[in-house]
Order: C-alpha cells, then structure tokens, then sequence
C-alpha cells in the first residue's frame, strides 16, 4: 500500500485532482474537427464543454456524504470506472447529441476523483502538513492543464479528434487499477447514514451570508470569462487565426502558464495586502485583460497575439484573485467548510457553463462578439468588487459561527 506523505502518494492525489481540467483541455484543439466529423455548428459542439461542467456541478454535493458513509476508496473505484467507460466509449458516438449524453456521464465521474482527492488529505493530514501536501499536489496537478492541449493537438493532428479520448480511458484506466491495488482506506469512522438534507441546510446558511454571496458572484463572474475563453477559443484561434491544432496547444499552454504565474503572485500579495486588496487587484486585471481583447478583436492587426496577451493578462487576474475570493467565501465557515466550498464550486460551474454556451452560439464569421462576453465579465467582476469594497474593508473576513 502506497503510505501517505510519500512522493507516489502525493503524485495519485495530483492525478485525481488533474483529472477534470485534463477532460476539458486535451481535446480543445479538435473541436473545430468534431464540428466537420459530425457534420453540425460550433454552438453545439461547445456544449460538450457546457454540458460536463453542468454535470460536474451536479455531481459536486454528492461525492462527499457519499464517501463518509461508505468510504473514500469505494466512491472513487466507482467514480473513476465511469470516467473510464465514457472516456472509451465516446470516441464512438454516432452523433453529437450521443457525445454530449457522454460528456454529461463523464462529468459526474470526473468530479469524484477531484472532490476524494481533498478529502483523502482531510483524512491523513493536519494543520500545515495538509497545507503543505495541497500545495505539492497543486504544483503537480497544475502543470498538466498547461500540457493537455498541447499534446491534444498533436494527438489529434496525427490520429484524430477520438485519440484524447482513447488517452483518457487509457490513462485513468491505469489510475483505477494502482487505486484497486495500493491505496488504502483513509476514513477513520464512516458516518452510519447520508444525510443530504443537513449539506442542503448548511447551503442555505451560505447564502444568508452577504459576505458569500459578494466573494461567489466575484469568483462566478470571473470564471465565466475564463470558461468564455475556454469554449471559444479554439474556434477563434484555429478558425479566424489560422493557427493549427499543436500550435494552438502552445498558445493554451501560455495562458495556462500565466495562471501559474498569477497564483504565485497572488500568495506573496495576499500576506502583504489581505483578501479584498488582493482580490481587488486580480479584479482589476480581468477587467483590463477584458477591455484589451475585445480593442484587439476589433482594431488589431489581425495577429492571433491580439487575442492571446490580453488572455494572459486576465488569467494571472485569475490566478491572483480566484484564490482570495474562495478563502473570503468559505473562512467564515469553518464548520461548514465543506458545504460552504461545495456551493461556491456549484455556483461557478454553473456560471462557466451558461457563458459557453452563449459564446457557443456567438462565434461566427466575427471575432468580437467572442471578447464581448469576456470583456463584460471582467468588468462585471471589478464593478461588485469596487461596490463592496469599503464594506468588506470595515468588516474583515471572520467566522459566522454556526
């Protein structure tokens, strides 16, 4: 058995927790490919994106009463066997509306893994051990969005849109079988019944809170514009741009690495400003990398960096702000942590999807409309967080009690 606090231990948790960035990012480069194999329009080839956060969404409240009483191995064998299965059998879907079934049914195994893998650290850890192995993991986990398209594009170039799935179910296939083997139970005592209706009442605790609700729709809006970028994309950069599927890989690969940047930023700021200073700057950033591709889309040069830099400029706003805005949302929580990280991923899920599919079916034989949706995103989330500034500023981030 695998002991925790070991590298492989720290590497399985990273590869549970990749696994739903992985499933979003590897096949974006073949997305313009997908629209020609089926014979449909991007709008309803970007619901394959749409639909998996919708049911990560779903699936999110589940997974952690789930494995309380029944423990955290079993959920995940279960969890992990679903992704494996649709990962496989997607590359053969006779249509489009097939493929988004898939893609939903995919999504609720891939939030297990995601959800276990911080709850397995919960289990074995403590105090600034837990800090720390959620840093390695993170630090691991983090590298693979910026890879996946890349290696994306060159599956698909050389074998097909269907590759990244095959690479999918083969590789999580392999996770599956070291969990069957080597890793143990880590449940100390499991809970002897499910008690749903107790998450859905801590929820509403959540939501009575003013403070929640500002950091969530902060958080909500500025996934929105990223989940805009991540949907679109690929059409713009491939179809308006000319870029090709590893080239377009590289260009992902750059804004993922400014999201890196912008979360290493963001931990040296948070010590020397706090949360709402900290957040503010990040927000400050979308809203500038908002107005600067949308300028880019309608005056630039016609260069696929005109699209890129200022991408990169809102996704170190990301990394910066997105980690502030969680902590602002769930520390007055701390004996609802758990529902109170629950709703607010819910929560941005759901914003993430609706944004795709409204660029879904803006993208078309121009650029802007694409960049609108981020723009406005962007602005939206520096508007609430200068509105409620000075409120949060009076009144700092504490515990609600219960």
């Amino acid at each position: 058995m695998v002991r925790p606090g070991t590298l492989a231990f720290t590497a399985m948790l990273a590869s549970l927790s990749a696994m739903s960035p992985v499933a979003t990012d590897i096949y974006l480069p073949s997305l313009p490919a997908i629209v020609a194999a089926f014979g449909t329009t991007p709008a309803a080839v970007q619901v394959t994106l749409s639909v998996f956060m919708f049911g990560y969404a779903v699936a999110m409240p589940v997974y952690g009463p789930l494995s309380d009483r029944f423990g955290r191995r079993p959920v995940l064998l279960v969890s992990l066997g679903l992704f494996v299965i649709t990962s496989l059998i997607a590359p053969f879907s006779p249509s489009i509306n097939v493929l988004i079934a898939l893609r939903f049914v995919q999504a609720l195994g891939a939030a297990g893994p995601v959800i276990l893998s911080r709850s397995i650290v919960r289990d074995v850890f403590s105090g600034p051990r837990a800090v720390k192995e959620l840093s390695r993991m993170g630090s691991i986990a983090g590298l693979v969005p910026s890879l996946a398209p890349t290696l994306g594009g060159v599956l698909g170039g050389l074998f097909g849109w269907q590759s990244s799935f095959y690479l999918m179910g083969v590789v999580s296939a392999a996770i599956l079988a070291f969990i069957a083997l080597k890793m143990p139970e880590t449940v100390p005592e499991r809970m002897p019944s499910i008690s749903f209706p107790a998450v859905f009442r801590s929820f509403g605790v959540c939501l009575r809170s003013v403070g929640f609700r500002v950091y969530t729709a902060i958080c909500c809006l500025c996934f929105a514009g990223l989940f805009a970028y991540i949907s679109g994309t690929s059409f713009v950069l491939q179809g308006h741009y000319g870029l090709g599927q590893v080239a377009f890989g590289i260009a992902f690969a750059a804004t993922a690495v400014s999201f890196i940047v912008g979360t290493l930023i963001g931990a040296r700021l948070s010590a020397r400003m706090g949360i709402v200073r900290g957040l503010g700057f990040g927000t400050a950033l979308n809203a500038a990398g908002g107005v600067l591709i949308l300028l880019g889309s309608l005056f630039g040069p016609g260069h696929p960096l005109e699209i890129i830099i200022p991408m990169m400029i809102y996704m170190v706003g990301i990394g910066i702000g997105m980690p502030q805005g969680t902590a602002g949302a769930i520390m007055p929580f701390p004996e609802r942590a758990g529902a109170a990280s629950s709703l607010l991923g819910v929560l941005q899920m759901g914003s993430g999807a609706l944004s795709g599919i409204l660029v879904g079916h803006l993208v078309g034989a121009a650029v802007w409309p694409f960049t609108v949706v981020i723009m406005a995103c962007g602005l939206a989330a520096l508007g609430v967080d200068l509105a409620t500034r000075r409120r949060r500023l009076a009144a700092p981030v504490r515990s609600a009690g219960r």
